[in-house]
């Protein structure tokens, strides 16, 4: 049974974990997108294309191209400052991860080409230590990794297009403790799960010069329905202990990019609008195999409305040939973030973003070619008072460097 419940685990932990982008998804996932912050998508010429931009494909010198790339993510703490009393206050734990992405495009095949990508879009973590906040969100932590085949087709000089099927497998955790400070009840409940879904992408890409491109990608909703392990307890009125398997579902949202790439001279412009349809977030409701009876546990029956909100990300990226041996890279983007005032919490205390990124790429020979990139989101204060909140969280950012490696043959 550990396929759904682990989603209060994706749920708060993909939501928690991506300071780094609006809600909790993470588009950067390669040297280039980490470079030009997320403006990825018209001119992506690379192997990762059959992640950003499958369309692209077709476009692409003729040979099998590889690119491997390990990003790194640092999560500094974001503090918390409470308007009732200072013992409220929290400030959450350092966070660094490092994860891995591939991918590989095929040859021109009668005007078809193939790719295959492995990436990481959503997860990572948060913990608070202090009382108040760990009563929320203790410690929620998440993997999941999108194995996404696809193929392209070229239609005349001027038009492609692609496709994909997506499986997305995801792991998670989580846990909170909470106290009531004037009767010394306690309540605690640990999750964990996994689960393996299904989804689909589409891509177009029009050419209708030879130093543009206008592209449009589609990323279709996928719910992720997790059934996992349930261990929660009290002390009130005496020590009580349950464990049973649960169910749960939280959508990772549909994604729709528009883009436009332009080339003067040396320079390759990348304008592009993401829209993330959060809205597919309303509620988590819980189902337990055992029905919870107990007075105090029966909280954890109740459902936890979101009642996220659609929202908009506007990124520019630039790209420049200095000589035959170096290209570089920079980019700046406009996140704006889906979680509404009503139900923000310590799970992802969300704000609307700037990312401001920089890297470069070096040709070792006609085969190789090493890529550097450092991205910095720096996340809005955000001051909220609804029925957890009544504060501001400020010193929320993150930092990630990725570093990658392309080859042809």
């Amino acid at each position: 049974m550990k396929k759904k419940i682990s989603v209060l685990a994706l749920s708060f932990v993909l939501i928690t974990g991506s300071a780094w982008a609006a809600g909790y998804r993470i588009p950067e996932q390669s040297v280039d997108s980490v470079a030009k912050a997320g403006a990825n998508i018209a001119s992506s010429m690379g192997a990762d294309s059959s992640y950003f931009n499958p369309a692209n494909m077709s476009w692409m010198k003729d040979a099998w191209q590889f690119e491997g790339a390990l990003t790194y993510i640092n999560l500094p703490a974001i503090t918390y400052t409470d308007n009732r009393t200072p013992l409220y206050n929290g400030e959450s734990e350092v966070e660094n991860f490092i994860f891995p992405t591939v991918f590989l495009v095929s040859p021109n095949m009668n005007n078809f080409r193939f790719g295959f990508s492995v990436t990481a879009p959503d997860g990572l973590a948060k913990r608070w230590t202090q009382p108040f906040p760990r009563s929320y969100a203790q410690e929620y932590s998440l993997k999941v990794f999108d194995v996404n085949p696809t193929v392209s087709y070229q239609i005349g000089d001027m038009f492609s297009l692609a496709g994909g099927v997506r499986m997305l497998y995801s792991s998670a955790k989580l846990s909170n403790y909470a106290v009531q400070s004037d009767t010394g009840i306690a309540i605690n409940r640990a999750m964990d799960g996994d689960t393996i879904e299904w989804g689909w992408n589409l891509a177009a890409s029009l050419r209708p010069m030879d130093n543009m491109n206008l592209s449009v990608t589609y990323r279709s909703n996928v719910d992720l329905d997790l059934d996992g392990d349930v261990n929660m307890g009290t002390n009130y009125p005496m020590p009580y202990s349950m464990n049973t398997g649960g169910s749960v579902s939280v959508p990772a949202p549909a994604v729709l990019s528009i883009s436009m790439a332009y080339t003067i001279d040396k320079v390759i412009v990348d304008l592009t609008w993401d829209r993330t349809y959060w809205s597919e977030y309303e509620s988590i409701a819980f189902q337990y195999d055992t029905p919870i009876t107990h007075p105090v546990l029966a909280i954890y029956n109740q459902p936890i409305p979101k009642n996220w909100e659609d929202s908009d990300s506007y990124r520019i990226g630039l790209s420049y040939e200095l000589n035959p041996t170096w290209t570089l890279m920079a980019g700046f983007a406009y996140d704006e973030t889906g979680v509404p005032d009503t139900t923000l919490g310590f799970e992802l205390p969300d704000s609307d973003s700037f990312l401001y990124s920089i890297g470069a790429r070096y040709r070792v020979n006609e085969q190789m070619e090493l890529g550097l990139a450092y991205l910095y989101d720096y996340k809005t204060s955000r001051s909220v008072s609804n029925d957890t909140i009544n504060g501001t969280f400020t010193d929320a950012s993150a930092h990630l460097l990725s570093f990658g490696l392309s080859y042809d043959f």
